[in-house]
């Protein structure tokens, strides 16, 4: 039985227009999936503590207070400051500020649109093409602790190709649905072995590597994310 379910990524309407889920939503939402906690992860921005604290105890959920920064490498949600700081849109003085505080930082949808040509041919630049050996060698893997591997706004192949990296890095992956509304809210999560009492306990599980990534959630069947073997073949069948 796992000690937390832990949905690690997702916004409110308390960190901008993109998001129309509300607190109260998250906490109905939370609890009729069975979900055992959220790691609130704004863009650039954290909620005030004590309206964290406020939710913490009217939610009756384990309640992480992360956040979304975007940097010069990517998005790369971080646990574990009280505040947003400047400079720390250059994810080098992210991870300076991140180790200074003992927190933990890992990059979030790290292959979103990786496999769609479109999408870099609008800015006139051609798609990478790179293998997953190759992708593991991108500079922003050398300064985060982990890789979101199952993240509800992707492709299945984008989120294959995510574990394949951690994997090759040597890393567990973490997943987070990304939800913006209660649609999708835990379709992905991060399932830690014990229970988590505060945001320490879940840095120090998360440094421990005692979690995986899983899927099912909101349908009653909870599993590993990429239980047994995803291999570079599943990238060119998985077409979702």
């Amino acid at each position: 039985m796992p000690g937390t379910i832990v949905d690690m990524h997702l916004h409110t309407v308390k960190g901008g227009s993109d998001s129309s889920l509300s607190p109260r939503q998250l906490m109905k939402e939370a609890k009729r999936i069975g979900l055992g906690g959220v790691n609130i992860s704004e863009h650039d921005r954290l909620w005030d503590a004590h309206e964290l604290e406020t939710f913490r105890s009217e939610s009756h959920l384990f309640v992480s207070g992360g956040m979304e920064v975007s940097t010069d490498l990517g998005h790369i949600i971080v646990i574990g400051l009280d505040q947003y700081l400047p400079g720390i849109r250059r994810a080098a003085e992210l991870r300076r500020v991140a180790s200074k505080a003992g927190g933990f930082m890992f990059v979030a949808h790290p292959f979103r649109h990786f496999f769609d040509p479109f999408h870099f041919r609008r800015d006139g630049s051609e798609p990478p093409s790179l293998s997953p050996e190759e992708a593991a060698r991108l500079p922003v893997f050398k300064l985060v602790d982990e890789l979101e591997v199952a993240n509800g706004g992707c492709t299945r192949r984008e989120n294959y190709f995510a574990l394949l990296v951690a994997r090759i890095l040597g890393k567990q992956g973490i997943g987070g649905s990304d939800a913006h509304s209660t649609h999708g809210l835990g379709c992905f999560t991060t399932v830690f072995q014990r229970p988590l009492a505060d945001e320490r306990d879940l840095i120090a599980e998360l440094k421990a590597g005692r979690y995986y990534p899983a899927e099912g959630l909101p349908t009653g069947s909870i599993t590993p994310f990429g239980e047994g073997n995803v291999s570079s073949d599943a990238l060119f069948t998985q077409s979702g």
